[in-house]
Order: C-alpha cells, then sequence, then structure tokens
C-alpha cells in the first residue's frame, strides 16, 4: 500500500512511497535494509525528513524511517541513535554543561543525519567533534565502525554522501568539553556581535545556545508548523567555496559591491550564496506562486502550503540560473534530491 511521504519532511513536499517500515531498533534497521536489498528493491532512509526533496511520484520502493532513541554521556563522551532529534540532543548537552555542539542549537533533523552532510552552523561542524560513526555497511553485509578520520569530512560533505547506497548511519559518538559552564570560542562574526563580544572569546554556555535558538528564529529555521517561513529544507545552497583566483575573477566585475569570502584551506575561498542570491535580485519572499524564498531568508525555498515538489524546483532553478547569469556562479543544492535534480 503506498505510503505519504509528505508528512515526514520538513518541506511537506514529496508523493507517496511503494512501502514505509519505521525502525525503533538498531536490529530493526538492519533487518528492513537486508529485507530490501535481498528483494533488489529500491531503498530509502528518512530520519527527521528535514534535508530532504522527494519528487511528486514519490518513491518506488521502500522507504525506511529511524526512529531510534538512545543519549548516552559518559563524562564528556556523547553517543546518540540515529534517530534521536537532533535539536533535543544539543539542548541536553548544554544542560549537562559540555560545550562542543552549541552553536549547532535547533537544526532540524535527527542525528544520523548530522555525519552524513558534516552538520554545521554559526562556526562550528559535528567534524570537529565526531569520534566514531556506527554504520551498517551495505557492500560489507555488516555493522562497522568508522573513526571520525576515516570519515572524509569536508564542507557540508562526508564519505556517507560520497557513496549513499553504501552506509546506513545507526549511532554517532562525539568528545564534547567540559570548559566549566562556557562556551566553545565565539568564531562567528554575527553570533559574537549579537553577544556584544569579540571573536574567539567564550560566553556562557545557556547564553551561547539560547542566542542561537534566536537567530535562527529570526530567519524561520526553527520549526514552527504555524509559519510557512519554516516549511523549508533549510538552507537550500550551500555557499560556493571557489579558488583563490576564480574568487578574485568574480569580486574584480562588482564594482563598488562587496563580496564577503572567508578562508576555505589553502587556495581556496568561501562566499556567500545568500548575499548571491539577494545581490542578483532575488530578495526575502521572491516568488509570485505558491513555493517562494522565506520572508525571513533568501537561502531558504519554502512551501507556502500547496506548493508541489516541482513548484519548488522550479523556483530553485530560477535562482540558480540568475546568480550565474550575474556572477557566472554556480550555486550548488544542499538538501538530498530524490527522483528530481535541478
Amino acid at each position: 500500500m503506498d505510503a505519504p511521504l509528505a508528512p515526514l519532511t520538513t518541506l511537506r513536499l514529496g508523493g507517496p512511497a511503494r512501502r514505509l517500515v519505521t525502525a525503533e531498533t538498531d536490529a530493526e534497521v538492519v533487518a528492513a535494509i537486508r529485507a530490501a536489498d535481498r528483494a533488489g528493491e529500491p531503498l530509502l532512509v528518512i530520519g527527521g525528513g528535514s534535508n530532504l526533496v522527494i519528487s511528486d511520484a514519490g518513491f518506488p520502493g521502500t522507504v525506511l524511517r529511524i526512529a531510534t532513541t538512545g543519549f548516552t554521556l559518559d563524562g564528556t563522551l556523547l553517543e546518540l541513535a540515529a534517530g534521536e532529534v537532533w535539536s533535543d540532543a544539543v539542548a541536553r548537552t548544554v544542560d549537562a554543561g559540555l560545550a562542543g555542539i552549541e552553536f549547532l542549537a535547533g537544526i532540524p533533523g535527527s542525528a544520523g543525519a548530522t555525519p552524513v552532510q558534516n552538520v554545521g552552523a554559526y562556526g562550528q561542524e559535528v567534524a570537529e567533534t565526531i569520534t566514531e560513526v556506527v554504520a551498517f555497511d551495505r557492500l560489507l553485509d555488516e555493522t562497522v565502525t568508522l573513526a571520525g578520520a576515516d570519515c572524509a569530512f569536508s564542507y557540508r560533505h562526508s564519505r556517507f554522501k560520497a557513496d549513499p547506497d553504501r552506509y546506513v548511519v545507526l549511532r554517532v559518538r562525539f568528545r564534547l568539553a567540559d570548559e566549566g559552564g562556557l562556551s566553545s570560542p565565539v568564531k562567528y562574526a554575527e553570533v559574537a556581535r549579537s553577544l556584544g563580544v569579540e571573536a574567539e572569546q567564550r560566553v556562557k554556555l545557556a547564553e551561547a545556545h539560547a542566542e542561537v535558538l534566536r537567530l535562527r528564529a529570526g530567519k524561520g529555521m526553527v520549526l514552527d508548523p504555524a509559519d510557512h517561513d519554516t516549511w523549508s529544507a533549510g538552507s537550500f545552497f550551500t555557499n560556493p567555496v571557489l579558488t583563490d583566483a576564480q574568487f578574485a575573477d568574480f569580486t574584480a566585475t562588482l564594482g563598488e559591491l562587496k563580496a564577503p569570502g572567508y578562508p576555505a584551506g589553502e587556495g581556496r575561498t568561501k562566499t556567500s550564496a545568500a548575499w548571491l542570491i539577494d545581490n542578483a535580485g532575488f530578495r526575502k519572499g521572491h516568488g509570485a506562486g505558491p513555493a517562494t524564498l522565506s520572508t525571513k531568508h533568501t537561502l531558504a525555498l519554502t512551501n507556502r502550503g500547496s506548493a508541489t515538489t516541482e513548484d519548488l524546483l522550479a523556483l530553485a532553478r530560477e535562482v540558480r540560473d540568475g546568480v550565474r547569469a550575474a556572477f557566472g556562479v554556480d550555486l550548488v543544492n544542499e538538501p538530498v534530491m530524490v527522483g528530481v535534480s535541478l
């Protein structure tokens, strides 16, 4: 029987699945994967559904919804089951007085998705604190444990994202820090300004957590069913990472405009997708149809309540093509595309 998928995603978009399986233990996750593999059936894994764009036609196979639970603290070592709600887990570490993921507050989705995307925000990435990822390896047909150093983390990328059909994350392990009730050093300029501190300064852990939640909510990035600005997949485009030469060529064409640039490794500079979108003429709320840019943040593409996936993709293509025409820079989607592409 077809199972609706739209209610399982933060965009509220996508057609039905042929079959939906909800797994509440690691053993149930592995059993569902093996059953789909034995049947030669396509498999789609869903956690919080916050980073998915699913075709209006749905998914012609098994959708595995991971609903496992488990939050274990041993000193500064944290283990999360893949199905744990990420924002709740972050809040619990702050309550425990541990720093390391406090600036990742309010990010929707599940813990199992964090290593896949190398989730990051406000100057932190999970790659900085992940020590191990326990995953089911479909190629080897066994559960494996990968050290953080073996996960090939980079900006919004990992070995799990590079080979999405091989690994299914079961558990994620972190090493946090006891800083005596203080946060990690504040690295993100917007957070530093809003807290009234200098870069690299530490603040009270609870204050850092609360301020990030406030900033995210102001951009429509904290889930609220009554607010269509939060019916999104978060930031739809990643910040472009250019070679230093590309960045120099790009900025040379801007005249009096000043594009932001941040070091992104040797010979590379990261610029702002939001800046590019805004300066290409796409303002907050842009769009005349049922899919528009958020009225709070130009990086979020939103479903105003009656959109289809094709409505959303049409808007994404308009923005991507407009930025390319204006600046010669290609925007790349951050959400995982299922049965569709830009």
